[in-house]
């Protein structure tokens, strides 16, 4: 790490106060504080004094003139309460889907209230795990416009399968009249998709309709209302091999979902036949029936006795090759100029992917999918597995050191998926699946380190990590399935903090157990990320770099290929290695600069990061990492990612009353993160940490001062700048509960 550096402002700055109802109005261009730029020699005795304040732990030290001192607070002030700390570790686990701290991490539940009653503890059950029941409200229109009009002219609806009992509504005029509510505003009242498009994919249903429909008079004098597509800008869609998003709502009716730019969707019929077990998967049965044989063989073999010579009881004498072997999968590459935007639930959606690809990450990530509910056709969980077409172009490429052989960066891609699984035949027919239905995957990731209570109980994500024989066939058979998918994995440092089992994880992972490494070879995991952090201990500590650097040096040592004759025997066969022999290694944990991002590189060894927080916080971190300095971004650029995202989020999820909500809801989760960005420019101190909280401070504008508000009421007020007023149904709880919205109904 660099020494810490004192964040300067440009002396000639102007000061731009900013009013919330003109809060897009211009401000100064971002300034930039570069990394290696000299110490300024010449400055006031006053920023002398500031330099030489201490700088705490766990606090971001905030420039004098910004801090808001509450009377009486004194010399005390910069230091945020015990109770604030406390909401940002419960903010933190949110973002990986934790809800509530597990009452088994706790050495003793009882303490000195320990004899309270079954009803008292009962309660206190009831109590966590708040975001399992999560509520939103209800945003719908008033009255339903049957999909057979909502996509077509006036006077030529189409075929109603339900006919006459159809209780949906058919009249165009009374559904724009009644059924809804008044068109938007917002974007000057047009709509955003048809703009860019030449076409709405939400149909008479879009809240910007009025700018896309005509009032046309027919021959025989009656007035028609229609739809308009401008065809210059449609063509551009058309032309997309088919790929666009088409995807109806099961009544038959595709016109309505189709989302430009969209890919990997797939076909209603497909999901009907996983959901009514019609799905064949040849693949998988034959080699789970393989498996079955194999693991019974291997019982056998480890449960006789020492000094039992019958060799039917001999695994390696009986053993017998899989039906599938892992066929020669696509190389793949991490390296210090591919930055990676982890999987992330909630936040992890397609717009904000979208966003932050704009702004340089290199490798994306589905947000964690469950096996099962994908085996199942669930609707939700494939949602989940589409991409945008920005992120199946080819990652950066201009590496320094020696690429593996046989990599084509032309055929690479940034998006891959990740799920979970409690079972190896979960893991191993939801592989086969996806790698048959998604045309654009880089890699499948498996998910071994997810926290949340739901998942580690039954016995997937980081319930994986006491169990490397059942993760070791997991591998395996995604292996086999998969095609040329290659496979990784996504670890933590252990499950309790006084146990560290991720090198064991890692050394199996590349070269299989020891015992049978020269039997069944390696298990083909192409990379492995760590976070640097165990499921006990969440968020209460930093990231442990250096254990994370000792990985990354026992993964370079196998990658080498060693001329000592000993190490050669314990070797697995070459062809079982992915990569041509080489594993990545992506570390993870608390990286929230460019400083960071190439300490991590440098120092520990790690082949890339992956940022988590740091990207929700910060988008604009991946562009820093590029650039190598850092970015003082102002209010106004970043309102503008917030205007970026509203739009990315109407063309994932629609223009209707619906998709709107939807991006309204997923935009307050960014916002309940994005709050916590501390401009460069009000910091004494850099490089910033990422867990450190700031005590009350203004912004250099009204809107910046907004942007830092920890009130939900004001992340409304900044959806409701591009969204419009917020439906009287709705409603918000962040995931950590620290601030909630439910809107109120005037008059």
């Amino acid at each position: 790490m660099e020494p810490q550096e004192v964040a300067k402002r440009p002396a000639d700055e102007v000061s731009i106060v900013h009013q919330i109802s003109s809060a897009a109005a211009e401000e100064p261009a971002s300034k930039r504080v570069k990394l290696d730029a000299p110490a300024q020699t010449s400055q006031s005795q006053d920023d002398t004094t500031k330099a030489q304040r201490p700088r705490v732990k766990g606090v971001a030290t905030i420039k004098t003139e910004y801090l808001i001192v509450a009377p009486g607070q004194g010399e005390g002030r910069g230091v945020p309460s015990d109770e604030g700390a406390a909401a940002a570790l419960l903010d933190d686990d949110a973002a990986e889907g934790r809800a509530a701290p597990d009452p088994r991490d706790q050495q003793d539940s009882r303490g000195p209230g320990g004899g309270k009653s079954a009803r008292s503890n009962k309660q206190k059950k009831q109590k966590g795990g708040q975001n399992k029941d999560r509520a939103f409200g209800t945003f719908s229109d008033t009255l339903r416009l049957c999909n057979s009009v909502a996509w077509t002219p006036e006077f030529s609806p189409r075929h109603c399968k339900h006919g006459d009992r159809c209780n949906a509504l058919h009249d165009i005029r009374k559904y724009l009249k009644e059924g809804r509510r008044a068109d938007l505003e917002t974007f000057g009242g047009k709509c955003p998709l048809w703009e860019t498009y030449g076409k709405c994919s939400a149909g008479w249903r879009c809240l910007f309709v009025s700018s896309h429909m005509k009032e046309v008079e027919r021959e025989d004098g009656r007035k028609e209302l229609i739809l308009v597509e401008e065809s210059s800008k449609n063509s551009a869609v058309a032309a997309d091999d088919g790929d666009v998003a088409v995807e109806g709502d099961g009544d038959g009716e595709g016109g309505g979902e189709a989302r430009p730019g969209v890919m990997n969707v797939v076909p209603p019929q497909i999901k009907l036949d996983l959901s009514r077990k019609r799905m064949v998967f040849e693949k998988s049965e034959q080699y789970l029936e393989w498996l079955a044989n194999d693991t019974k063989l291997y019982q056998t073999h480890f449960h006789r006795q020492k000094d039992d010579g019958d060799e039917s009881k001999d695994y390696k004498a009986q053993y017998v090759e899989p039906p599938l072997k892992p066929s020669e999968k696509r190389r793949i590459y991490f390296g210090r100029e591919t930055p990676v935007l982890a999987p992330l639930t909630t936040q992890g959606n397609l717009p904000f992917r979208r966003l932050c690809v704009e702004l340089g990450a290199q490798v994306t990530y589905s947000e964690m999918a469950l096996a099962l509910p994908l085996l199942q056709g669930q609707k939700a969980d494939w949602t989940l597995m589409r991409a945008h077409e920005s992120e199946v172009t080819p990652p950066r490429f201009t590496p320094s050191g020696p690429v593996v052989r046989g990599y084509d960066n032309s055929k690479d891609l940034k998006f891959g998926v990740q799920i979970t699984a409690s079972a190896p035949w979960m893991a191993i027919k939801a592989t086969e699946t996806l790698t048959r239905f998604l045309p654009h995957l880089r890699l499948i990731d498996l998910n071994c380190g997810c926290p949340i209570d739901m998942v580690f109980k039954s016995g997937a994500g980081s319930g994986l990590l006491d169990s490397p024989s059942k993760l070791d066939r997991m591998i395996r058979g995604m292996n086999a399935v998969s095609g040329d998918v290659p496979i990784t994995a996504k670890i933590r440092m252990g499950i309790r903090d006084d146990k560290f089992i991720a090198h064991k994880l890692v050394e199996r992972l590349g070269l299989g157990s020891q015992d049978m490494r020269d039997t069944l070879g390696a298990p083909g995991c192409a990379a492995v990320t760590l976070h640097g952090r165990t499921r006990q201990q969440r968020y209460t500590r930093d990231a442990d770099w250096s254990y994370i650097a000792e990985c990354a040096a026992l993964i370079k040592r196998h990658n080498e290929k060693s001329d000592d004759l000993a190490d050669t025997i314990r070797e697995a066969e070459e062809n079982t290695l992915p990569n041509g022999g080489k594993m990545y290694f992506v570390g993870n944990g608390d990286c929230y600069s460019h400083v960071d991002y190439h300490d991590h590189v440098d120092n520990a060894k790690v082949d890339s990061v992956m940022i988590g927080r740091g990207a929700i916080i910060k988008p604009w971190i991946f562009e820093e990492i590029e650039k190598g300095q850092y970015l003082d971004k102002s209010a106004s650029e970043r309102l503008a990612y917030i205007e970026k995202f509203a739009r990315y989020g109407m063309e994932a999820w629609g223009s209707d009353e619906l998709g709107i909500n939807y991006t309204r809801r997923f935009m307050l989760e960014f916002l309940s993160f994005l709050n916590r960005y501390v401009p460069i420019g009000l910091l004494e101190y850099l490089p910033p940490v990422i867990n450190e909280r700031p005590p009350a401070y203004h912004g250099r504008s009204d809107l910046e001062t907004l942007l830092a508000s920890k009130d939900y009421k004001d992340w409304v007020k900044i959806s409701e700048m591009f969204l419009g007023p917020a439906p009287p149904g709705f409603k918000f709880q962040p995931k950590h509960k620290s601030n909630s919205y439910e809107i109120e109904a005037e008059g």
